[in-house]
């Protein structure tokens, strides 16, 4: 008897998950959509699209079936209500701690713990008023000459004499030993690869099922997370010490910004808190810019004018300096054009699909009721390749972004309102400073001009995209 009650627990609970997903998704006059399966929900058609290369389908299919201003699904067994368009984002960015407040997938809260990411109102309001006193124009400018010194020394040792490149894998070592040299001061391209190995498996377990078992990709990230979390904590032993000692300036890199400075409150963060946003910062500093000179390197393969139009530029700007003087940041506020089409190139290819939000109460939306607790998402496509917003937005057009631009929360590859990308004027800079050089050394070729992207969860080429160099003399 004993035996037969323990073996019905398991079908009892999951009935009751059952009831509680069905009630939870049940709202009067809620948006249309579709639930998908008990639990999952339409989680596995979600993933699988990104994989896939899809997932702009994946949201217009749903977005004319049902409703284009929003429409219901289910993810990662939460009800989520899809908002699209200007008119979405808006809200979503427009409505932070009123009717929304941030929200993550649960692999997401537990791999970065007490970053950021996790944080919400006053918190999460002088965490970031902290982080940006560094990231800020004013600050990042002096570090013009250091990432074009970087960059140069990448492009040297990686590409320099070599017949093909694989881009995705090459240029990560560009973008993470910048984030490593401007966060932590580290310059030892040993501890870059070994620290750039870990960042790989935390990445690719970064949004899914918190399944901790040995061999799933959640595992691989918790245990990739604890690595790197270890060495910041020897750093920041260190740091502390040199920063005692006067062997090291508040000033030089983040993590002294954020040992020596306190938030508005007066309290300083906890060593475990810096630790969580150094890792965001490495991790966020390095992978989307991976991602957005991947696409870059593709686009400006296969449109010769808009490369030769980039070169022109970046020629100018070396024309008007000396034999061997590093670029300045007088130097990256030239290069509008090269600006213009990275921004293209994040309408079309966003290294991110969009974010998530939590719906604090129950509040009315384009003509439905949204449920408190509800899972809110916004997304790049629904209004990037909006025909209305974007005219012909299949083609390339750089000129999209001359004088006023795109209308308001059209373009949205940083987010917007209180949660915009706040490492935005640091990857500017580090796009910018790698075009320069880049163009000015070669001429490249797609080995496979047909190479897929798909999101994993950042947007990457299939193959990795494999060019063949073809040096300027």
């Amino acid at each position: 008897m004993e035996l037969a009650k323990l073996l019905a627990m398991p079908a009892l609970l999951a009935l009751l998950l059952l009831y509680l997903h069905f009630m939870r998704s049940k709202i009067r006059n809620g948006p249309p959509g579709s639930s998908g399966w008990p639990i999952v929900g339409e989680t596995f058609k979600f993933i699988s699209a990104a994989r896939e290369g899809t997932l702009v389908r994946f949201i217009q299919e749903r977005m004319e079936r049902y409703d284009s201003r929003v429409f219901k699904t289910s993810f990662l067994g939460d009800p989520m209500a899809v908002f699209c368009g200007t008119a979405g984002n808006k809200f979503l960015f427009s409505n932070e701690n009123k009717n929304v407040q941030v929200w993550w997938p649960s692999s997401i809260k537990k791999l970065l713990r007490s970053s950021l990411v996790n944080k919400v109102g006053d918190e999460a309001k002088m965490t970031r008023r902290l982080l940006l006193t560094f990231l800020n124009p004013e600050i990042l400018r002096n570090f013009v000459p250091k990432m074009d010194t970087i960059a140069q020394i990448h492009i040297n040792t990686h590409w320099q004499g070599k017949e093909q490149v694989v881009v995705h894998s090459t240029v990560q070592k560009y973008t993470y030993a910048l984030a490593c040299s401007l966060f932590l001061s580290i310059e030892d391209p040993l501890h870059d690869s070994k620290f750039s190995s870990r960042f790989h498996r935390f990445l690719k377990g970064l949004v899914g099922f918190t399944i901790n078992l040995p061999g799933t990709r959640f595992h691989q990230a918790m245990k990739a997370a604890n690595e790197i979390r270890e060495e910041i904590k020897k750093i920041i032993k260190q740091r502390k010490v040199d920063l005692e000692e006067k062997r090291a300036s508040p000033s030089q890199d983040i993590l002294s910004h954020l040992l020596a400075t306190p938030d508005s409150n007066g309290r300083f963060l906890t060593e475990i808190e810096i630790m969580d946003n150094i890792l965001l910062l490495l991790f966020a500093g390095h992978d989307t810019s991976r991602s957005t000179l991947s696409s870059l390197m593709r686009y400006l393969a296969q449109l010769p004018h808009v490369y030769n139009k980039v070169l022109a530029e970046q020629v100018e700007i070396s024309r008007a300096k000396g034999e061997g003087e590093s670029l300045q940041w007088e130097d990256v506020q030239k290069m509008k054009y090269s600006w213009n089409v990275a921004s293209e190139v994040l309408r079309v290819s966003p290294p991110v699909t969009g974010a998530y939000r939590e719906a604090l109460k129950d509040f009315s939306y384009a003509d439905y009721t949204i449920g408190k607790g509800w899972k809110l998402h916004w997304t790049t496509c629904s209004s990037h390749v909006d025909p209305r917003l974007f005219a012909n937005p299949e083609a390339f057009d750089a000129s999209r972004f001359e004088g006023a631009g795109p209308v308001p929360y059209s373009y949205v590859p940083f987010g917007g309102g209180p949660r915009m990308c706040l490492g935005l004027e640091f990857a500017r800079l580090e796009i910018l400073v790698f075009m320069h050089h880049i163009v000015k050394r070669f001429k490249w070729d797609l080995v496979n001009p047909n190479e897929k992207f798909k999101y994993d969860p950042m947007l990457e080429p299939v193959n990795g995209l494999p060019v063949l160099l073809h040096p300027h003399h």
